[in-house]
């Protein structure tokens, strides 16, 4: 099955690099040249790349370039798809993303499965926590470079899933479903049946246009929905919309949604299917629970020790939690929740104790929550 990849770029050539050669014949494995097409399309770049730039990938590659860009990617994204020729087509809103090396093989053989499959990926942020908290402890594109410098990525593209984490859509675990993926794969038909991506999005970046698309694309009649293991697309440290956003552009993304579809978004759930296999075995937390990013931990050595000085404000931030108290340790966060239900006269519930004897980290909000109703009793 011939494949047609959609890359869509916008002032982003160091990024746009690095992803392309992640997609080329000798990073992806089990797959040759003559089995894919890449097509890059231009959504309006001060210097749009060229097919030349990237003539030493070996890549069966065209380069797009929309006549009228707009803030929103869609139009990109739908002028890629028409102009494809593969018989299964995929999308990556984002050009800023590394695949990981078994991604079009892994993609292939799913969609050889059943022939209303839809096929994803997760998103990873490159780096110890999510990039819109990395970049306030110096995280950047120069730190991000010399990380991928020490994993020599190019050699064992597996070795990404060592220096990045779970996006907020991809969490909590492997065998969960996604809110979306930026590397969405159907065949034709398919496409064709969802329309494309929906040009009713029109703010920057698109909005939740790619989560809609993957909703969507999970709802479909008698479609069978299947998640890679193993495999992902790694987000790149770049000036994105969606990735360093404040709240209230995520607000905006939000109410646009709502006023083209009448209700908040949700996560499909539509019964998924798990593809593939792991190179190396993933931490725990990501096969079997969800439990707070321990960025400190992370840092503390391998490839990403000592990337970032986090300082001694980082506890809550690192964690992922904006509501924790900056300069409150993990351990204090413990010490409060026990006096707070010895102070209530009430014993522990057994999940709340196992995780309270959880060696120094913050209680799960959920559970700080019931706590705080026990205590209230």
């Amino acid at each position: 099955m011939f494949l047609s990849v959609i890359v869509i770029s916008y002032e982003s050539e160091r990024e746009l690099t690095k992803t392309l050669t992640s997609l080329s014949p000798g990073f992806q494995r089990n797959i040759t040249k003559s089995e894919y097409e890449v097509i890059v399309v231009d959504n309006g770049s001060r210097r749009p790349p060229t097919v030349e730039q990237y003539a030493d990938l070996g890549l069966d590659l065209r380069v797009l370039h929309v006549e009228d860009p707009t803030p929103s990617p869609v139009a990109a994204v739908n002028l890629g798809l028409d102009s494809s020729c593969g018989a299964a087509m995929g999308v990556f809103i984002d050009g800023a993303r590394l695949a990981s090396p078994g991604l079009l093989w892994r993609t292939r053989q799913a969609l050889g499965s059943d022939e209303r499959a839809v096929v994803g990926a997760r998103g990873r942020y490159l780096g110890p926590m999510m990039q819109r908290r990395s970049m306030k402890y110096g995280y950047n594109q120069a730190v991000e470079d010399a990380l991928l410098e020490r994993i020599d990525w190019t050699r064992n593209g597996y070795d990404l899933f060592k220096v990045s984490i779970f996006d907020e859509t991809s969490r909590p675990t492997w065998h969960s479903q996604v809110g979306e993926t930026n590397a969405l794969f159907m065949r034709r038909g398919l496409w064709a049946e969802l329309g494309g991506f929906d040009p009713a999005f029109t703010t920057p970046g698109g909005g939740f246009v790619n989560l809609d698309a993957w909703e969507r694309a999970c709802n479909l009649a008698s479609v069978s929905p299947i998640l890679l293991l193993g495999e992902a697309t790694f987000h790149q440290f770049h000036g994105g919309v969606a990735t360093n956003s404040s709240k209230q552009d995520v607000d905006k993304f939000r109410q646009e949604y709502i006023a083209i579809r009448g209700r908040d978004h949700r996560r499909p759930t539509a019964p998924v299917t798990f593809w593939g296999s792991f190179e190396s075995e993933p931490p725990e937390e990501e096969l079997v629970r969800e439990r707070f990013s321990d960025a400190v931990q992370r840092m503390a050595s391998g490839p990403m020790h000592g990337l970032l000085d986090l300082g001694a404000s980082a506890g809550g931030d690192a964690a992922g939690d904006s509501s924790a108290t900056p300069t409150t340790r993990p351990s204090d966060a413990v010490a409060k929740m026990r006096a707070t239900v010895r102070g209530a006269g009430r014993r522990l519930p057994a999940p709340v104790n196992r995780s309270v004897r959880s060696a120094g980290r913050r209680l799960p909000p959920k559970i700080r929550i019931r706590v705080k109703r026990l205590a209230g009793r």
